[in-house]
């Protein structure tokens, strides 16, 4: 089973992060992501980006997976 240390790794080693954080329960999950790379890009373009880092595993392996992409701007700022 897939547990969210997987999926931090699979995001971090495929995906320049400044900071990831993933909760769940083994088929649900939640990831707070932040990356330089989500500059200038529409929350779809970013997800996809982070579905792309994860790529056959969005597949097999995890069946949900909420995400919330910030820039390192927006983590900065987020008050």
């Amino acid at each position: 089973m897939v547990t969210p240390e997987n999926i931090k790794g699979y995001i971090e080693t495929g995906l320049p992060c400044e900071y990831v954080q993933v909760a769940g329960d083994g088929h649900h999950f939640e990831a707070v992501i932040v990356s330089v790379e989500f500059k200038g890009k529409n929350m779809v373009q970013q997800h996809q980006l982070v579905y792309k880092a994860l790529g056959d595993r969005m597949k097999q392996e995890i069946h949900a997976l909420s995400m919330k992409t910030l820039t390192p701007e927006e983590w900065a700022n987020r008050g």
